[in-house]
């Protein structure tokens, strides 16, 4: 492990708990290997939605872009390159209304390139970004992480698996609004000291 992407999601800041559990498996891995980390915090409003301009800037090759292609294209391409600089991905992120944070498919939209992320092939599309290995630190109110009202960690982890990323291991606390909510945090972070030991 020589690089690591912590990518963070959770508008809480310093309460979230998604958060808290990826700074601690970030720092762990870090300590253990001596990788060197870059952090992108997709709560900070700086990741666009995706529109019609932005698309067609992304697939045009990059000698052929115009001056407006090539601006509208940077931040595809800057979120493209933190992922591939990256062996390991660590992606904190919370269940909102039993999903992912809408930013987090935002960045999804501006990273899933075809020809560069993925192909397509005569069986299906493969991804490109093989020998990683992702983590996901997961927290949910209410929401049973990996269960039938689970959008948010399935569809993630499906995700990462589409562009290649196949080693995709989920740490959740699940139930942070519940009376047990404490024991179920501390078991989150047993599972990550387990890990980084």
């Amino acid at each position: 492990m020589t690089h690591i992407l912590h990518i963070t999601a959770s508008i809480s800041g310093e309460e979230s708990v998604s958060t808290a559990l990826g700074n601690k498996l970030v720092e762990g891995l870090a300590a253990r290997s001596g990788a060197s980390v870059t952090k992108r915090d997709l709560a900070q409003n700086d990741i666009p939605y995706i529109d019609a301009r932005i698309f067609e800037a992304m697939l045009t090759p990059k000698e052929d872009r115009t001056p407006e292609q090539q601006e509208l294209a940077a931040i595809s391409d800057k979120l493209i390159e933190e992922l591939q600089a990256a062996d390991t991905i660590v992606f904190s992120s919370p269940v909102y209304n039993f999903s992912v944070p809408a930013t987090v498919k935002a960045w999804a939209d501006l990273v899933a390139r075809a020809g560069t992320t993925f192909k397509y092939t005569e069986n299906g599309p493969v991804g490109l970004l093989k020998g990683r290995k992702a983590y996901i630190t997961a927290a949910s109110g209410g929401t049973p992480m990996g269960s039938d009202m689970d959008y948010m960690s399935r569809w993630l982890k499906f995700f990462l698996q589409f562009l290649g990323i196949e080693v995709v291991d989920v740490i959740a606390a699940d139930g942070t609004r519940l009376p047990d909510a404490e024991a179920r945090i501390e078991a989150a972070h047993r599972k990550i000291e387990s890990i980084i030991a």
